[in-house]
């Protein structure tokens, strides 16, 4: 324990983690504050000015004559009221926000940013101590290499889980209450599920930053973690672009939007019988090559590949010479 509260005090005070404890914060802010922003209702003098031309009236008229023919964002009919200000979203006008659409929008790009953020994080923590040579000081405190390892790798998992889930918890609770605010509907089960994938995420975001932290230690160099993870994205994306879409289902990125969303779709034309390609496929035979990946696989994956990186890491660390 008192280690770990080392490590934290440590981590507390790196110039380069704190810009990036912050960032992890205000990013995600301002891109609420814009959400807000670009989702605010519409007066009545920009609705009239969108509904100035024939044909947006003929159609204001047709909605409030027939409002059952027409359809909100969430499926149900349109009250008549409510006819002027989507048209006028038809021609120019700003959108209404939409909770469950948001969750895969602009909650869904302030968890990629979180990640991004604590993987450099992770990095940053601990290849401080590689360039400067302190490692080897804090041998000499505490010369157990796996207790030190471990202790580290704690604290800037803790930090990573606890700050991520927060900070998204506070987004998505600032998009349903702006809802709320504004009388916009809300589906039952989108709250709990924003939730949700706030957790799972949170939960991601510290073994993402487990993981920079992990590879780190291996190469002993945060420039090196950083070349090897860009490579490692660019190779994925270079190889389904060769072999196609039967390699997607093994891809980094798919499989941390499983573990974001809940699950996610993708297609896979290799999986579906070989008549369904020439047209002779009997009812029996299953010809969509439509797939779902659910957020346990995606775990799975991913959790293999960071035990790996930490066995690795950890056997590197305990016996290769510290400079």
């Amino acid at each position: 324990m008192r280690g770990l509260l080392v490590e934290l005090t440590r981590l507390r005070w790196r110039r380069a983690v704190l810009l990036l404890l912050v960032a992890v914060v205000v990013l995600p802010a301002l891109l609420f504050a814009t959400t807000a922003w670009n989702t605010r209702p519409m007066s009545d003098t920009e609705i009239d000015s969108l509904l100035s031309e024939r044909h947006a009236q003929r159609e204001v008229a047709r909605c409030e004559r027939r409002p059952e023919q027409y359809v909100d964002y969430s499926g149900e009919a349109v009250e008549p009221e409510g006819c002027r200000e989507m048209i006028a979203g038809w021609y120019g006008g700003r959108q209404t926000l939409r909770p469950a659409q948001e969750l895969d929008g602009t909650v869904l790009a302030a968890s990629t940013l979180v990640l991004a953020l604590v993987l450099l994080l992770g990095t940053t923590f601990v290849g401080h101590d590689w360039n400067t040579g302190s490692m080897s000081n804090q041998l000499l405190f505490e010369p157990r290499r796996g207790q030190v390892w471990a202790t580290k790798a704690v604290a800037v998992t803790l930090t990573c889980l606890l700050l991520a889930t927060a900070v998204l918890s506070a987004y998505w609770w600032g998009v349903t209450t702006l809802a709320s605010a504004r009388d916009v509907a809300v589906a039952d089960g989108v709250v709990g599920d924003g939730y949700e994938q706030a957790l799972r995420t949170g939960v991601l975001a510290g073994a993402t930053a487990l993981g920079g932290y992990a590879l780190t230690m291996l190469f002993r160099s945060t420039v090196a973690t950083v070349g090897v993870l860009f490579g490692l994205a660019v190779a994925s994306g270079a190889l389904l672009g060769i072999v196609g879409q039967t390699t997607q289902r093994w891809t980094p990125p798919l499989n941390v939007m499983a573990v974001m969303q809940g699950q996610v779709t993708y297609y896979d034309e290799s999986a579906i019988a070989p008549e369904c390609r020439f047209g002779t496929a009997g009812p029996a035979d299953d010809c969509d090559p439509e797939r779902t990946l659910t957020a346990g696989d995606g775990g799975l994956y991913l959790g293999s590949a960071l035990l790996l990186a930490c066995g690795a890491s950890v056997v590197s660390f305990r016996r290769r010479d510290v400079p």
